[in-house]
């Protein structure tokens, strides 16, 4: 497969990377990392505004929505290149990712006004309610109930695993609105206030950082929502689930192949010190084939996110998302277990003054990695949703 960029896709990543090297907060503001959707610096709030203002927050879109009308390709680059420095585009990833454009797409007028620049602008925050107790990867199973009464939906049931829903402004809601209705169907979306009465958030503590929860229990009792919260048509929300930017997951997932390529690069860097003991991981054999071997399937993880843009951008159907989905997830989470359990208690023991820079208690931990890298195979659809999928989907395999 021939890689080659155009003049103008080349002058746009050097004006890219100018624009990063005059404005990205130095080392020592971003001290306070962006722990999670519920702890954003006021640093991570203010670069994000200054992506906005600057036409960088989302170059693909318009300029009044903080974009700069950038092709496919060069919004390739822009992911790219954001991963490559390891800084965050957004402070509500999910705000800005999935909810913005599903409003843009499906969205009253009044809606847009009220909700799409001030979360461009990190003036609001969103979560984003989907999973429950009994309704996971398979969220056609929901069961939390929305019921129409006059000029406003009575909301009841329970959502879990919601990142950021205790410091949420509002919450991008999906809800059963006809319980008679097939499984796929019978689905709408509504946004609902958070301060709204009966609305009670659980913080969800887990070992990647107790002192700053994420992930939340959400209740919902007798919650009034007006009618004209209401999402696209009532009862088609599942085209919303299915719609939302799927092209650009498929970028980020591009992206995420360079973030592979920055962990193994901080591996091999730690592998040239000693670690506690006077030992070195670049000793290990086995991890130098470990090493190798991820960043040869990190190259073709790359490789094969391209092939499924070409697709995208000729606008062919792609099945290369749930295959990079179910790869890079698995990479990522193999890595973090081989190199750990190279490191030993080096790669724990954080509080020690003489631990290695990869295994310190900052947002760059290894111990941080390890933790965070078995989430991947299970948000955003399990792995073993991911292979139903292609089996099913990509590959034509009978059910059984």
């Amino acid at each position: 497969m021939q890689l080659h960029y155009d003049e103008e896709t080349e002058r746009f990543r050097v004006e890219l990377r100018a624009f990063f090297e005059a404005n990205l907060p130095a080392p020592d503001e971003r001290t306070e990392r962006v722990r999670s959707s519920a702890h954003i610096p006021e640093w991570a709030r203010r670069w994000q505004r200054l992506l906005f203002d600057s036409g960088w927050l989302v170059p693909g879109w318009p300029p009044e929505l903080g974009g700069r009308n950038a092709t496919p390709v060069q919004q390739m680059v822009y992911f790219e290149e954001l991963v490559r420095l390891g800084v965050p585009r957004s402070c509500n990833p999910q705000g800005l990712s999935i909810i913005t454009p599903s409003i843009l797409d499906f969205g009253t007028e009044e809606q847009k006004e009220r909700y799409v620049l001030p979360t461009l602008r990190a003036e609001i925050s969103w979560c984003l309610g989907m999973s429950e107790p009994n309704a996971g990867s398979d969220l056609a199973g929901l069961r939390t109930r929305a019921e129409l009464h006059g000029d406003h939906f009575v909301v009841n049931g329970q959502k879990v695993w919601t990142s950021g829903a205790h410091d949420a402004d509002f919450c991008f809601c999906f809800v059963r609105t006809d319980p008679q209705a097939a499984k796929h169907a019978g689905i709408s979306v509504l946004i609902i206030d958070m301060g709204t009465a009966g609305v009670e958030t659980r913080p969800l503590a887990d070992l990647t950082d107790p002192e700053h929860a994420d992930f939340n229990e959400v209740f919902f009792s007798d919650v009034e929502v007006p009618a004209e919260n209401l999402v696209g048509e009532l009862h088609h929300g599942w085209a919303i689930a299915g719609g939302s930017l799927a092209h650009e997951r498929g970028m980020l997932w591009i992206a995420e192949s360079t973030g592979l390529e920055r962990i193994i690069q901080r591996v091999v860097d730690t592998a040239r010190d000693p670690l506690p003991g006077g030992t070195w991981l670049a000793e290990d054999a086995l991890l130098r084939d470990t090493v190798a071997r991820a960043y040869v399937q990190a190259q073709a993880l790359k490789l094969l996110g391209y092939r499924g843009f070409a697709k995208f951008a000729k606008g062919q159907k792609s099945p290369e998302h749930s295959v990079l989905k179910l790869l890079g997830s698995e990479l990522r989470r193999n890595l973090a277990l081989d190199v750990g359990e190279a490191m030993g208690p080096a790669g724990i023991d954080t509080d020690r003054d003489d631990a290695p820079a990869i295994g310190r208690r900052d947002d760059q931990a290894w111990l941080m990695q390890w933790l965070q890298s078995f989430s991947g195979t299970i948000a955003g659809g399990t792995s073993e949703i991911q292979r139903n999928i292609i089996a099913e989907r990509v590959l034509g395999l009978p059910r059984r």
